[in-house]
């Protein structure tokens, strides 16, 4: 029975990861995105995605409660300190701890985050393009900004190959390797797109280059 619930949390941890957090994770990097195009654009989409109806029960149930189980499964995975060196290559070994390292520094940025956007806009500051501008002005958020989003991006992508794995997709040497690559490519791809973003909001030209 233990091994049971086990095998079901894992599962469950993995599938979050990606439906609904990874979907919400693209989502919001597009969002961000629009700071590209300008001040004007970025306003425009984030007041489009706050004036959804039901915003409120969508950001719970869909992001909040999801990357709350995700994130107290996974300090679980992390402090039971499987060694997994039999199981795994050298490649595999270095992302199976790199993923585990970016999920608990995630957990610090995304409190830090949810705080200054959230919580504040809950408190009455609009959240817009001055917001993140501001934010982003100081050298150390700039940091912390862009160390967010690569594990951001690095978590998930290499998250959509152990999901592959833990779903029975990818079974065979030879697909866990095809799939080794479409994750590198998703990183690469995602991570231009934030960092992309994070570049508009301090300088829009920085963006273009």
């Amino acid at each position: 029975m233990p091994e049971n619930r086990e095998y079901f949390n894992r599962r469950l941890h993995s599938l979050l990861g990606v439906i609904p957090i990874g979907i919400f994770l693209i989502q919001h990097f597009i969002v961000n995105h629009f700071a590209v195009y300008g001040a004007s654009s970025f306003n425009a989409a984030a007041s489009f995605m706050e004036s959804l109806p039901f915003r409120y029960a969508l950001e719970i149930f869909i992001i909040f409660l999801p990357i709350l189980y995700h994130a107290i499964y996974g300090l679980y995975i992390v402090f039971q300190g499987k060694n997994n060196t039999r199981r795994y290559g050298y490649f595999r070994n270095w992302m199976f701890l790199l993923q585990r390292v970016t999920g608990v520094f995630l957990l610090i940025f995304i409190a830090w985050h949810v705080w200054e956007t959230r919580v504040q806009a809950a408190l009455g500051v609009d959240v817009n393009y001055d917001m993140m501008a501001d934010i982003l002005s100081s050298p150390w958020m700039l940091a912390f900004y862009i160390a967010g989003v690569l594990s951001a991006t690095f978590h998930f992508a290499n998250g959509l190959w152990s999901f592959a794995v833990s779903w029975g997709i990818t079974i065979t040497p030879r697909s866990q390797l095809i799939m080794t690559y479409v994750s590198i490519g998703v990183f690469v791809v995602l991570s231009f797109v934030g960092i992309r973003a994070i570049l508009a909001f301090i300088n829009p030209d920085l963006a273009n280059i």
